[in-house]
């Protein structure tokens, strides 16, 4: 009778054991679940889209830091001028071409966008391992798998776009699920970027082999959204309407719509340029009393800060006067800019990158 005793006294620590020991995941897991599925999102569907969008930026980052530790860190400066310059002619060249191309091919298939963004991010995990041979051996596949990425990453985007406004909730708007949908990326950025980088130390390759898995994951999470979302009934193809052309009607937009385009379409060509511009700037220059690597982080660390604050305000302002807001950024940023250039200092230019991601998420969630 004591052995027996003995024998169910230790099994239930051991039930006791197994229960906490998966605590430190399940729990915040189940807080994430929480938090995504909040005020209806959960029964709508937009909650799954949320944590599906977390997913993909998690890939995105890991990929972002290979290809940044292989082609601008791993060589001298002088030498990552040509290797930048040539990621940019051989990649983003032609993607700027193609990038127009994107949506309008995607709204030939609206009853499968499910599928498309699931084909997105199993295209972008193939290439991930296409990219772990080519960050190893030097070859010159690197840049062409780069340009998939891109391409793969923009369609991912152009479907979610489309998909967000069939999962809203009751009494939802569409800037707020935007906000929470962009919210949630960059969450999950900052989250996935620390692991990347400890799998950078490793090797160059393993980042990319973390975000293959993620990004299949993420493949298999779009099959669990509904299916309403493949659904394109009550669509119609939108039009920019120019000064002195007919009013408006459903799915059409005006002028207003075309200057905030234009708008953002500024921000974020100065938010293209500060990323070069101050990557080179501060491997050179650094921070005060910091080294190029930390300057780096903390001008990154700044522009997460000021997107995700923008994020949070905007849902919060909801749909106030989105022309005044467009245009108050704008001048803030001229004006952050201007004052970086006249009084550069590690200050300065954190607040330059913070102003900057202020700007885009608000901009962008002013343009919505």
């Amino acid at each position: 009778m004591r052995a027996g005793a003995h024998r169910s006294a230790r099994g239930a620590r051991v039930r006791r054991v197994a229960r906490v020991l998966p605590l430190p995941v399940t729990a915040p897991a189940r807080g994430i679940r929480r938090a995504t599925h909040a005020h209806g999102a959960g029964e709508s569907g937009l909650g799954k889209l949320i944590e599906l969008h977390a997913v993909n930026s998690a890939g995105d980052v890991m990929i972002t830091i290979a290809l940044a530790s292989t082609v601008f860190f791993s060589v001298p400066t002088d030498e990552a001028r040509g290797r930048v310059a040539l990621y940019l002619a051989v990649t983003l060249a032609p993607f700027t071409l193609l990038a127009p191309v994107i949506g309008p091919l995607l709204d030939h298939v609206p009853h499968g966008r499910r599928a498309a963004m699931a084909g997105a991010m199993a295209v972008r995990a193939v290439l991930a391992l296409v990219l772990s041979g080519a960050v190893a051996t030097g070859g010159l596949e690197l840049y062409p798998a780069a340009l998939g990425v891109l391409v793969a990453s923009k369609a991912y985007g152009v479907v979610r776009s489309a998909v967000v406004p069939r999962l809203l909730p009751s009494q939802f708007s569409l800037v707020k699920a935007n906000s929470r949908v962009t919210l949630a990326g960059l969450l999950a950025t900052g989250a996935a970027a620390p692991v990347g980088i400890a799998l950078n130390r490793i090797g160059p390759e393993w980042p990319l082999y973390g975000a293959c898995v993620v990004l299949l994951a993420g493949a298999v999470l779009a099959f669990t959204l509904p299916h309403k979302v493949d659904s394109a009934r009550g669509e119609r193809r939108a039009q920019i309407l120019l000064h002195g052309e007919r009013k408006p009607g459903l799915r059409t937009v005006g002028p207003a719509v075309l200057h905030a385009l234009q708008a953002n379409a500024a921000i974020r060509g100065l938010s293209g340029f500060l990323i070069f511009f101050l990557a080179f700037l501060l491997r050179v220059h650094p921070l005060d009393g910091q080294s190029a690597a930390v300057s780096m982080l903390i001008v990154g660390a700044a522009a997460g800060t000021g997107n995700a604050c923008g994020t949070a305000v905007g849902a919060w302002l909801k749909a106030r006067a989105p022309e005044a807001i467009i245009a108050t950024m704008l001048t803030v940023l001229l004006a952050a800019a201007i004052l970086a250039a006249l009084f550069f200092s590690g200050i300065a230019v954190a607040v330059l990158a913070a102003v900057a991601g202020l700007a885009q998420a608000l901009s962008k969630l002013s343009l919505d």
